[in-house]
């Protein structure tokens, strides 16, 4: 009898398959290098979270929007995810030129810091930003401030099936808008 349980313990644990990232409802987080490179064999627009580590709002996007499953499973299914951190101290390598920060001081790591040179070169000004890439990883706009899960669903809609591309005046957005609330409501 002894035998029967360890043979039911052994069959159960070998058929246990640990949930992904993607089916547990979490983004799956890259760097963007590794979004760049992933493009090549399976193009997909790219998302950049810019945050701070000092950031309330970042620290709030990360766990009431990116930490939604639905969001999760979207990003995933739509996009290459990438955070990363604006006042960081991490070398990046973009369209073959690499970026850095000169003036990060070590002292400060949950306060401000200087802003790291591919932040000021994706022209982001505050944070968080959302930085949406094409499939070629050219830089397409940063989408910036705390968004909750329903109103980043409508920038992630916009860029994955390039509506974007269609607006160049604010009543253009704002017409997109409204029937984006109205497809919400029903």
């Amino acid at each position: 009898m002894r035998k029967l349980g360890y043979l039911v313990l052994v069959v159960l644990l070998a058929s246990f398959k640990p949930m992904t990232n993607e089916a547990s409802g979490k983004i799956n987080w890259v760097t963007i290098e590794e979004a760049i490179e992933l493009q090549k064999t399976a193009p997909k627009k790219i998302i950049m979270d810019v945050y701070t580590n000092w950031c309330g709002p970042c620290k709030m996007l990360d766990k009431n929007t990116f930490q939604n499953e639905d969001v999760a499973n979207y990003v995933n299914e739509h996009f290459y995810a990438v955070k990363f951190n604006g006042e960081g101290n991490e070398s990046v390598t973009y369209k073959d030129k690499t970026f850095g920060n000169p003036n990060y001081d070590a002292t400060k790591v949950n306060r401000r810091n200087s802003a790291h040179e591919f932040s000021r070169y994706l022209k982001v000004r505050a944070y968080p930003t959302m930085v949406f890439f094409d499939e070629e990883a050219n830089f397409i706009t940063p989408v910036t401030g705390y968004l909750k899960p329903q109103q980043l669903e409508l920038y992630l809609k916009l860029f994955k099936n390039d509506d974007h591309k269609n607006m160049d005046t604010q009543e253009k957005f704002n017409e997109y808008y409204k029937s984006f609330k109205a497809e919400f409501k029903e």
